[in-house]
């Protein structure tokens, strides 16, 4: 085979055989293939797309360039989550112990931040002493003696991904349905899970924008997955805003242990984390029905077993367990500095992704994946869209470095103010898959 015919078939609108697409997966994993050329059909395939047989050949090339986990020794239906992300999204700290508590085991691999969203690597990072990286034979004890277990993916799972991923970034083909459904779930593929429940955020906030494009990326992931023999279901969620009120490592953890102690309950964040942990249970065949799940959802959270999950998480893989119950144990800022609206209204809409660069810029976020985090930095968000503040209100609390100058004006850019009080919008907006 020919890199070039590849690329000429691609250019054309042509579909490529699945011999052709391992062909080129191999070769860019081994270095065979030149990164010119297959940036050259990174292009082609954002420009011309791929059918869902080729998605999938590109997926299962993918997966297959690394090992894949055998979860085998773990009884039960394994159940995994991802979402896609966003600023303030913390949903995997709150749903992977409540999940557990219910005697579903959930197995999970996470990625670090880089740039404005936040990585759910780095918000367990921010627990003095846990371990983020764990060999196969910790994650599998962690799944086994807690029911949850929570890596950053090691480099032989899907390394054709990183290779891949890498030449997207500077060659903007970022943003192609095919190409983002292979690298998310040749992941989740490889990570050994039965069932797969996707969370596909959309919004100003969301790397998705519009509905119909968070629903065309839902059903292409659910596509593959099917055709995997994989048990998957797709929530298309509203993301205008940052999702809770921490942006910021050590403070998302502090948040999500809120959440787990009962206090929030009615917050977009906790009932977002209380669905998707309905839905695992109901794939993990420990409820039958979406109201019996989200029955044994919040007796986890009211009886203390999904708080206590989380420690004995944390514990097992070397945390300081008692930094959930004394948040003085945690990493802190330097400083505090409030930021005071400057004019009365209601918020009708807060620029999330104006935030995540804001709190990139304090040490939260990384700018270039070498950059060292600061997890005790961050943000504090006081508001929510559909609230009326008063000029004088705080509405916002800047977690700093010692002797930071903060830019106030930039803060309360990310707010809109209106004098009407806006309309509610459900954070809810479809479902895909079984």
């Amino acid at each position: 085979m020919r890199m070039y015919d590849l690329i000429y078939t691609k250019k054309l609108g042509g579909a490529l055989s699945p011999e052709q697409i391992a062909f080129w997966v191999k070769g860019a994993a081994d270095g065979s293939v030149p990164d010119e050329q297959s940036a050259s059909l990174l292009m082609a395939i954002c420009w011309r797309g791929m059918t869902t047989e080729e998605t999938l050949a590109l997926t299962l090339a993918m997966r297959d360039s690394g090992k894949r986990m055998d979860l085998s020794a773990v009884p039960g239906i394994k159940v995994d989550k991802h979402s896609t992300g966003g600023v303030g999204d913390k949903t995997t700290l709150i749903l992977g112990p409540i999940v557990a508590a219910c005697g579903v085991p959930c197995p999970m691999f996470s990625g670090r931040g880089l740039g404005h969203t936040g990585g759910t690597v780095d918000k367990f990072a921010a627990i003095p002493g846990l371990k983020v990286e764990l060999t196969d034979a910790e994650f599998i004890r962690s799944l086994k003696e807690t029911r949850f277990a929570n890596s950053a993916p090691t480099g032989d799972i899907a390394p054709a991904d990183k290779k891949l991923y890498a030449l997207r970034d500077i060659t903007a083909t970022v943003e192609s349905i095919p190409l983002i459904t292979a690298s998310i779930m040749s992941k989740k593929l490889a990570g050994g899970a039965d069932a797969l429940v996707l969370d596909v955020k959309c919004g100003p906030s969301a790397f998705m924008k519009t509905p119909e494009d968070a629903r065309t990326l839902a059903q292409s992931m659910v596509d593959v997955g099917t055709a995997h023999g994989m048990q998957i279901r797709a929530l298309i969620t509203r993301m205008d805003a940052p999702l809770g009120w921490a942006i910021g490592n050590a403070l998302e953890v502090m948040e999500s242990v809120e959440i787990l102690r009962g206090e929030h309950g009615d917050s977009e964040l906790a009932q977002m984390s209380f669905r998707l942990a309905a839905e695992m249970l109901i794939m993990g065949g420990a409820a039958q029905t979406l109201p019996e799940a989200e029955t044994k959802v919040q007796s986890a959270i009211q009886d203390g077993s999904a708080l206590e999950t989380l420690r004995r998480f944390t514990a097992l893989n070397g945390g300081d367990a008692k930094a959930l119950d004394d948040f003085s144990r945690l990493p802190q800022a330097g400083q505090k500095v409030d930021i005071l609206a400057d004019q009365p209204g209601y918020v009708t809409a807060i620029d999330g992704r104006a935030l995540g660069l804001l709190a990139m810029d304090l040490g939260a976020g990384r700018k270039d994946r070498n950059d060292v985090l600061d997890l005790g930095v961050g943000i504090r968000v006081h508001t929510r869209v559909g609230q009326r503040i008063e000029k004088g209100d705080v509405v916002f609390t800047a977690h700093t470095k010692g002797g930071y100058q903060l830019k106030k004006d930039a803060y309360l850019a990310t707010l809109e103010l209106k004098a009407g009080r806006p309309g509610q919008e459900p954070w809810l907006l479809d479902s895909i898959g079984c």
